[in-house]
Formats: C-alpha cells, sequence, structure tokens
C-alpha cells in the first residue's frame, strides 16, 4: 500500500514537471512568434512613453535606436546588414533613399491616420506623389539673437559677418547648414552646383571665422540660454524652448531666405514587418500620441489636431508656426548626389583654415 501510494506520488510529481515543461516551452515559442519592429530616430526626438503605450496596445516588441546626422543614418543603412522597419530621416535624404531604391511605398489604407496631417505637407517636392513617407516634423532655420546685445534690426544674414559682433557669434557645425547660410547671405540658391559661387561662399565663411565664437551643436541651446553669445544659427524648433528660458532671446528667418526642412516616417526595404511598420506609423499619428510627442519634443508637428491641443502661446509664436503664406525665400535642401563631394571639400577647406 505504501509502495503504491509512493508510485503514484512519483507519477503526479513527473505529470506535473512534464505541465510545466510544456508551459516553459510553450511562453518560450509565444515570446519567439512575438513581432519585433527595429525603429531608428534623431536623439531625444520622441517621448519614449509613447514606444511603451503601443508595445502594450499591440504586443509588439519595440528595439528603439538613434542616430545624430541623416548621414549618419544613411550610411549605416546603406552598408546593410540592419533591418530597420522604420526610420525618421529628413527630406533631402528621404529623396535620395528613393532615388537609390531603398524604400518601400506604403500602404495608406494601413495608415487612416494620415488624415490629420495638413494638406500643405503632403506632395512635397522630395516626394511628390507622397508614396514613402509620412511627416513628423517640420521646421525653417534662423537666427536667434539677444536683444540686450544686439539692438539693431535683425533681418539679414549679413549681420552674422559684423565686426561688432566678433566672438559674439555661433554657428552650426553642419556642412549644408552653414554653406547655406553663406550662399543665401549671397543671394545664391541653397543647392547650386556652381562652382563659382561655391567657392565664393567659402571665401565668405572663411573671412567670418575669426568673428566665430564657436561652431556648435546642440550645446547651441545652453550658451544662448546663459548669455554667451549674441547671435547664433538655430533650428526653429529649439526657439521657443529657450525664448521661455531666457526672454532676452528672439528668432528671425533673415530675408534672403532660408531653409525649410521636413523630417518623415519612412519604411527602408530591409524590413521584414512592413505591415507592422505601417501600424506604427499609423499609432504614431493619432492625435494623443502626435501631440504627446509634440510636447516632448518641442518642435512644429504637421498633425491638424495637434495645433487644436496646443498651447495657444506656442501655437501663436512665429518661430514655432509661422505663417505659410509669409514664408518666401524658403527652399528644401536637395539630394546632391554625388556633388556632395564637393560640399564636403568645401567645409573641410573651412574648418582647416
Amino acid at each position: 500500500m505504501i509502495r503504491g501510494e509512493n508510485m503514484m506520488k512519483k507519477n503526479r510529481f513527473f505529470l506535473g514537471l512534464i505541465l510545466l515543461l510544456a508551459v516553459v516551452i510553450l511562453s518560450s515559442c509565444q515570446r519567439n512568434d512575438r513581432v519585433v519592429l527595429n525603429v531608428y530616430n534623431w536623439g531625444d526626438y520622441l517621448d519614449e512613453s509613447v514606444i511603451r503605450d503601443f508595445e502594450k496596445k499591440y504586443n509588439i516588441k519595440v528595439n528603439y535606436d538613434t542616430f545624430s546626422t541623416n548621414e549618419d543614418m544613411y550610411v549605416k543603412l546603406k552598408a546593410g546588414g540592419t533591418d530597420y522597419d522604420v526610420v525618421f530621416p529628413s527630406d533631402y535624404i528621404i529623396e535620395r533613399m528613393i532615388n537609390e531604391d531603398m524604400l518601400h511605398k506604403l500602404d495608406f489604407d494601413n495608415i487612416p491616420n494620415y488624415k490629420y496631417i495638413e494638406d500643405h505637407f503632403k506632395n512635397l517636392e522630395y516626394d511628390p506623389q507622397n508614396e514613402y513617407s509620412v511627416p513628423y516634423f517640420w521646421g525653417t532655420v534662423g537666427i536667434i539673437y539677444n536683444k540686450t546685445i544686439v539692438d539693431e534690426p535683425v533681418d539679414s544674414w549679413r549681420i552674422l559677418w559684423d565686426p561688432k559682433y566678433e566672438k559674439e557669434i555661433l554657428m552650426m557645425d553642419s556642412q549644408r547648414d552653414s554653406i547655406g547660410v553663406a550662399l543665401k547671405m549671397l543671394g545664391y540658391d541653397l543647392n547650386t552646383r556652381d562652382l563659382d559661387e561655391l567657392e565664393e561662399a567659402k571665401q565668405a565663411l572663411i573671412e567670418q571665422k575669426p568673428l566665430v565664437l564657436a561652431y556648435v551643436g546642440d550645446d547651441v541651446k545652453d550658451k544662448m540660454i546663459a548669455g554667451e553669445a549674441a547671435l547664433a544659427v538655430i533650428y526653429s524648433g529649439e526657439a521657443f524652448y529657450m525664448k521661455q528660458e531666457n526672454p532676452d532671446l528672439e528668432y528671425v528667418i533673415p530675408q534672403e531666405g532660408s531653409n525649410f526642412w521636413v523630417d518623415a516616417m519612412v519604411i527602408p526595404k530591409t524590413s521584414k514587418h512592413k505591415k507592422e511598420a505601417e501600424l506604427f506609423i499609423n499609432f504614431m499619428c493619432d492625435p494623443e500620441v502626435a501631440y504627446k510627442n509634440a510636447i516632448y519634443v518641442g518642435y512644429s508637428s504637421p498633425h491638424s489636431e495637434v495645433k487644436k491641443m496646443l498651447d495657444p502661446d506656442f501655437l501663436n509664436d512665429p518661430a514655432a508656426y509661422p505663417d505659410m503664406e509669409e514664408l518666401v525665400n524658403l527652399e528644401f535642401f536637395k539630394d546632391l548626389g554625388d556633388y556632395l563631394s564637393v560640399y564636403d571639400r568645401i567645409w573641410t577647406e573651412v574648418k582647416a583654415y
């Protein structure tokens, strides 16, 4: 009798062990079957709680990586060996990726929230048929200046060449942006391929160098807020935050014109989960999600519903939301193809001088 009871206990033990093992194997299979999306975005360009919300809602795991420049992102994708599903490039890089057949066409039936993107952000020249991209944020490039130091009208790029502001000027440590400032100051196209015009822009930047305090990146915000410089070239999206932190600052777009840019969401052809990538893009265009991102990032949103929810002070600030009809002489950067090497050479020569 005792031997029989022991045998039954052993059988129950082994049966329990088998059931536990089955549960572990089943759970493991379920985890392995879970779709994983690989997302590649600019640094500090998304409220990461949004990713957790997406994962919870759709039971899709998101691997989130960041890049510092369009060029870094492009080189990584072009080199292969990656399987990113959603990427956030700027306009001219999107144009290049389309030309090089690197992007999937989007199925907008899977992105119904695209209806919230305002019409003037559709069918833009970098994606003229609006087949490959969904706008994320947009802005301009201009000058932010300290009104306690600069007491004259700031309406031209030429003020960045005024000797009275020696060592009071911050320029972008960015090839296309800084060369673009010189080109617009001289009255030329941002995307010129004229070697004489580019040489003139190079000489202008070399002549300006003794006046420049530093060529900067993200640290421009802290420097201008702290009053370390009088003038800086900056993206409009940074200006509202900086003006809140230091009311002595003001942002303008010079009369010669400037760069108008759009960052957008695209799906590389390396994606293994196109439908789920479109689900992610659609989620990012949900009004509440887009609003949460707009508040966190602080840049201008192309989303019609977001604008209805924004603080009026932000919405009415021309640095963040200028009157589109009043923006003249603004240009997109274009894909320069192999000619980009000329810009590379010019920038290297400017920095080395």
